[in-house]
């Protein structure tokens, strides 16, 4: 069984949705002893970083979750799910995460200029937050990239962006004003910055690639 998170920042059934189109046995758990006999954990989130951090740490689900990171047992994180992971975000002030990731969320500038190749923006400004369909640049092959070409496509909505201080563990990258992390691969960590629940294909074959891991 792969336990999904609830943070009470996500929607949830969604997450869920994507994982049985897949055939993979995924649960919504509100108790967060039920993660240690899950087999992979998925942390989701949407919304403001503090909310969440908070809602997580006061659900319980900060000292198991961090267990089984270091047990070795698969987890995924998506959106929030990836900031959470890191050591600060500075979204409406300065806020510690969970520090299993060194580095900090940050927020995209504005009055980013829209690049020649790229339609919409508004006077010639990449829109905040950032929106809709983006490619992705694989850096390193991750077992959750399994059936996915460099260069496909993912559903995003977003406002701040990681800054990993160790580059290694930057599988995949996408350009929006500055070229951002979109996938983090650390041994059985993987966290991304779009919503694979809701891109289509490529993002239900990611789902599928990591619950085969687990």
């Amino acid at each position: 069984m792969i336990a999904i998170i609830d943070s009470g920042v996500a929607n949830l059934r969604s997450v869920q949705k994507g994982f049985e189109c897949v055939e993979a046995d995924a649960r919504i758990v509100e108790d967060p002893l039920t993660l240690r006999d899950a087999s992979g954990i998925v942390l989701p989130g949407v919304g403001a970083f503090a909310d969440g951090i908070s809602k997580l740490r006061d659900g319980g689900f900060v000292e198991p979750l961090l267990r089984a990171i270091e047990e070795g047992k698969p987890v995924l994180g998506i959106c929030l799910g990836l900031h959470f992971l890191f050591s600060e975000s500075e979204e409406f002030g300065h806020h510690a995460g969970l520090n299993v990731i060194k580095g900090r969320v940050v927020r995209f500038t504005n009055n980013l200029p829209v690049p020649p190749f790229r339609k919409g923006g508004v006077g010639g400004f990449l829109k905040i937050p950032h929106m809709g369909w983006n490619r992705i640049r694989i850096e390193q092959q991750a077992p959750i990239f399994k059936g996915i070409p460099d260069g496909g496509f993912f559903y995003f909505v977003h406002s701040y962006y990681v800054q990993p201080e160790d580059e290694s563990v930057i599988a995949a990258t996408t350009e929006y004003g500055p070229r951002f992390t979109s996938v983090l691969w650390r041994d059985n960590l993987f966290a991304c910055q779009f919503h694979p629940e809701k891109s289509q294909a490529l993002g239900l074959q990611l789902l599928k690639n990591f619950a085969s891991l687990t």
